[in-house]
């Protein structure tokens, strides 16, 4: 294990490395796009020497070996650089907007996973049944239809016709003094785009929990299982289920990162103040350190999880602690 371990900490450091070159080079050698363009549009009537002050106040005129090696410490060292748009330290605005993102990713990663799974476990041991195909057909359906749509219209049956929800922003303005009353008024503003992305994104996971459930209950293991005189909840429960639970541990796993980096058009929709709808508007301003740090900070959540996936593995199925004590 502790092998096992080193070698895939040692990959995965190497495929951080190659994601932050990636990165570098996107933004910074094939880019055509020039942040210098940003704040001295050619319609305005800028000296050059203003223009070259520019070019060295953002690195421009640095040799890109250099560009590169000050890129990479700010990187690897967590700072980040400084934003070209707000002129402040990224890891600053990062930390204003941060519980925005994690508040509604995460409420609503929970909330699917919550609905998402349970249907799926009952929809694939009532196969055939008049519920497994009002589930299939409800997961299809919300699987299938953009979110954005599905936002939009809760947003015009539940904020503009019937006025519970209200329709943008993350708290009311003024903010409430009182902590408690603070939290709910969060609360009521986070509710409707969490519901649409539950609405969204359950079924997806029931649909491929009732897959690989499905699959499960034709094996051989489960046959003996049954054959024993074992309860079919026992069955489903402790046998078919539980080998299933790496595949949805990996899928849980992937979708972590995205609690970090945002749902970027629900925040936009929602005119909310998180990660997402930060990356964009850098998007559009060339803003690359803004660009280059979203980017890296995902590259990161995206291999730890998988990595911590990977071990998970060996408490969830023994047949995998076997291979790799091999």
């Amino acid at each position: 294990m502790r092998d096992y371990l080193v070698k895939r900490i040692i990959v995965s450091l190497l495929v951080l490395w190659i994601v932050a070159s990636l990165n570098f080079i996107i933004f910074q050698v094939v880019s055509p796009i020039n942040p210098v363009d940003t704040f001295a549009p050619s319609s305005l009537d800028i000296e050059p020497g203003q223009l070259e002050r520019l070019r060295d106040v953002f690195g421009m005129n640095d040799p890109l070996h250099i560009r590169y090696l000050k890129y990479t410490r700010n990187m690897f060292t967590f700072e980040f650089g400084i934003s070209f748009i707000s002129r402040r330290p990224v890891v600053e605005e990062i930390a204003q907007r941060l519980p925005a993102t994690v508040l509604l990713l995460g409420s609503a990663t929970i909330a699917v996973i919550l609905v998402g799974v349970p249907l799926g476990i009952l929809a694939a041991s009532k196969r055939g049944s008049k519920l497994d195909v009002t589930a299939i057909g409800a997961g299809l359906f919300t699987y299938g239809v953009p979110v954005f749509y599905i936002q939009l219209l809760f947003m015009l049956a539940l904020s503009y016709y019937i006025r519970i929800f209200p329709v943008r922003g993350l708290y009311s303005i003024p903010a409430p003094t009182n902590p408690f009353t603070f939290m709910g008024d969060v609360a009521w503003h986070i509710a409707l785009p969490v519901l649409t992305l539950v609405v969204g994104g359950f079924g997806g996971w029931a649909l491929y929990t009732r897959n690989v459930l499905l699959d499960a209950l034709t094996q051989d293991y489960i046959v003996t299982a049954r054959a024993k005189g074992l309860s079919e909840r026992t069955v489903l429960y402790r046998h078919a289920f539980r080998s299933t639970l790496p595949p949805i541990v990996t899928i849980i796993a992937l979708s972590i990162p995205g609690i970090i980096t945002g749902a970027m058009i629900t925040e936009y929709i929602f005119t909310l103040p998180g990660i997402g709808r930060w990356y964009l508007d850098a998007l559009t301003q060339a803003d690359y350190p803004v660009l280059q740090t979203v980017l890296f900070l995902y590259a990161i959540l995206t291999i730890i999880c998988n990595l911590i996936a990977d071990l998970l593995y060996g408490v969830l199925d023994p047949r995998i602690r076997v291979g790799m004590r091999r």
